[in-house]
C-alpha cells in the first residue's frame, strides 16, 4: 500500500485559475461550427456562439481563453474582422486547410463569447506579418475609453464602453511560422511592440507574454531572459506531447499498451522541461517576477481517417484524460511560477474538451478532467508526498501516480490523484498531517485506455460517484482502479 501525505501546515503557493485555460484557434472547426454559427444558424445559439458549447465551459469553470492563435494570429489583421459582416475581407487561410477565412468571427464576436462564458480575454498580437501600429491600435480599439479614433470606430461598430484584456501576448511561435526569427532578433522585436501595448486610463494593467520556448530550446528562453526580462510579465513554452514523430504521429484511438505507455512518459516529461526552464529564468530574475506561461499543451495525434489533413481534428480517450491530469497535477506543483496554461484546443482540434458534429456535441474524456479539477482554482496548494513506483514498459516508464492537493479558504481539501497504469490497482493510504477528518467525497474518471465518446455513444466515458475507500480517522485507505483520475474532498 502506497503512503500519501497531505500536510495543510504547509502552504506553498495559490494555484491560478488561469492554469486551466483555454485556446481556440481559426483552425479547422475550432471556431467556425465549434463556438460560433451565426445568428441564422439552426443550431440553438445566442448572438451566434452555440449555446451547448457556451453553457459547457461555464459548467467546466473556464477561467481565460486564448485568441486568435497560434499560427494563424501572425497572419491575421485584425481590421478585416470589425465592422459590417458584408464589408469584411475574405482571405486564404494559408496554415490550416487552404479554406476561405471570411472574418465573421472577429473582435466583438470574441468579446461577446468571453461575456457569455464569464472568462477573461487573452488575445495574442500580429508580430509576424503586421506593424507595431497595427497592434497599437488594436489594444486602443479594443481598451481606450476616451475619444480617439480607434475608440471612436469601435462606437461606430456598435460597443460604447471598451472591454478589458487581461493578457496580451506579443506575437506567437516566433521562432517557427511566426517569422522563424533568431531569440535575439525576436527579444529586440519584443521590446519595440510592447512598448506600444498601452495601458490606458481607467483600464487594469495588460499582462505581457513574450514568445517563449519550443519544447527544450533552452538556448531561447536564455535569450529572452537575457534582453528582454524586464518589459515582459510572463514567457509562453510550448509543448505537445506526440507519442511518434511529427511525420507519423499515431492514431487517437487504436493504439497499443507500449504506445499508451510511451504517450504518457512524453507527457511526463514536461515536468523536467519546466524545471529547466525556470531555473534559467530563476538565474536571471531571482526574484521570480516573471512568470511561466504555457499557452500550448497537450496532445497532437493524426487526425480522424478522412478529415482534412489541415484542420487537426482527433478524437479524445481515457488516454488523453490520463494525459490531462498528469499535465494539471504537474501545473499545479509549480504554481509559485506558473500563471496561465491553455489546452490546445477548446473545440474539435488536437485535444478538445468538446467535439461537434451538426447540431450535436460531445463532451469528450478530458472535459471531465477539467470540470473534476476546477476546485483546485485559486486555491492554495499545499505540500503532499506520495509514494509511488514507476510503471510501464522497458523504454517508457513513468509514476503510477501523480497528485496535487490544495486547499480553499475554508480549509476543505481537494486531492486529484492519478493512477497511470493501464492494468494494475493502486491501493493508497492517505494521512491528513494533524487532522482529525470529518467527511471523505470522491468522484472518479475511468475506463479502458482507448475508451472515448462518440456521438453514437455520448456518455461512454464520463465522472461518477467513487465509493472505493474507507475514511480513517486522519484520512482514507483507497483501491484506485487503473487508468483512472480520482478527485477526493477532505473536510476537517
Amino acid at each position: 500500500m502506497e503512503k500519501y501525505l497531505i500536510n495543510p501546515n504547509r502552504k506553498m503557493s495559490k494555484i491560478s485559475k488561469d492554469i486551466y485555460g483555454n485556446f481556440s484557434e481559426h483552425l479547422g472547426r475550432c471556431i467556425y461550427e465549434g463556438l460560433f454559427v451565426g445568428e441564422d444558424s439552426d443550431i440553438p445559439n445566442v448572438k451566434g456562439m452555440r449555446k451547448d458549447v457556451v453553457d459547457a465551459l461555464k459548467e467546466m469553470g473556464l477561467p481565460v481563453l486564448r485568441w486568435p492563435g497560434g499560427c494563424f494570429a501572425d497572419e491575421y489583421h485584425w481590421m478585416d474582422g470589425i465592422g459590417p459582416l458584408e464589408n469584411r475581407k475574405k482571405m486564404i487561410n494559408t496554415h490550416w486547410g487552404g479554406v476561405i477565412e471570411d472574418n465573421s468571427f472577429g473582435t466583438h464576436e470574441f468579446f461577446e463569447l468571453c461575456d457569455q462564458v464569464g472568462c477573461d480575454a487573452y488575445i495574442t498580437g500580429n508580430v509576424g506579418s503586421g506593424s507595431v501600429r497595427e497592434m497599437s491600435e488594436w489594444v486602443e480599439y479594443i481598451t481606450f475609453g476616451g475619444k480617439s479614433p480607434m475608440a471612436d470606430l469601435r462606437r461606430q461598430n456598435g460597443r460604447e464602453n471598451p472591454w478589458k484584456i487581461k493578457y496580451f501576448a506579443v506575437g506567437n511561435e516566433n521562432w517557427g511560422c511566426g517569422g522563424n526569427m533568431r531569440p535575439e532578433f525576436y527579444a529586440d522585436n519584443y521590446r519595440r511592440y510592447q512598448t506600444f501595448v498601452r495601458n490606458y486610463e481607467g483600464n487594469d494593467r495588460i499582462y505581457k507574454v513574450a514568445c517563449g520556448p519550443n519544447g527544450e530550446d533552452y538556448n531561447w528562453t536564455e535569450e529572452l531572459m537575457k534582453h528582454a526580462k524586464n518589459h515582459m510579465d510572463g514567457l509562453a513554452l510550448h509543448y505537445y506531447t506526440v507519442t511518434g514523430d511529427w511525420g507519423h504521429k499515431g492514431s487517437a484511438t487504436e493504439f497499443t499498451h507500449e504506445e499508451y505507455y510511451k504517450c504518457l512518459r512524453k507527457a511526463y516529461h514536461i515536468e523536467e522541461i519546466i524545471t529547466r526552464h525556470l531555473e534559467i529564468m530563476n538565474r536571471y530574475d531571482p526574484s521570480k517576477r516573471v512568470d511561466l506561461v504555457i499557452d500550448e499543451w497537450g496532445t497532437w495525434h493524426d487526425v480522424e481517417p478522412g478529415t482534412n489533413q489541415g484542420f487537426l481534428y482527433q478524437q479524445n480517450t481515457m488516454r488523453d484524460a490520463v494525459v490531462a491530469a498528469i499535465n494539471l497535477n504537474i501545473f499545479n506543483k509549480h504554481s509559485d511560477r506558473i500563471r496561465m496554461c491553455n489546452i490546445a484546443q477548446t473545440v474539435n482540434v488536437l485535444q478538445s474538451v468538446a467535439l461537434t458534429d451538426g447540431a450535436e456535441m460531445v463532451l469528450t474524456p478530458t472535459y471531465w478532467v477539467f470540470r473534476m479539477f476546477k476546485d483546485h482554482q485559486e486555491n492554495t496548494l499545499v505540500d503532499s508526498y506520495i509514494t509511488t513506483e514507476k510503471k510501464g514498459t522497458e523504454s517508457d516508464k513513468l509514476p503510477q501516480l501523480i497528485e496535487s492537493a490544495s486547499m480553499d479558504e475554508n480549509g476543505v481539501i481537494y486531492s486529484t490523484l492519478t493512477n497511470t497504469s493501464a492494468s494494475e490497482v493502486a491501493e493508497i493510504r492517505c494521512q491528513v498531517a494533524d487532522s482529525a477528518v470529518k467527511s471523505v467525497r470522491a468522484e472518479i474518471l475511468t475506463g479502458e485506455i482507448d475508451a472515448y465518446n462518440s456521438f453514437d455513444s455520448k456518455n461512454n466515458v464520463h465522472t461518477e460517484e467513487f465509493t472505493s475507500f474507507n475514511m480513517t480517522a486522519d484520512g482514507f485507505e483507497a483501491a484506485l482502479p487503473a487508468c483512472s483520475i480520482v478527485k477526493f474532498i477532505i473536510e476537517r
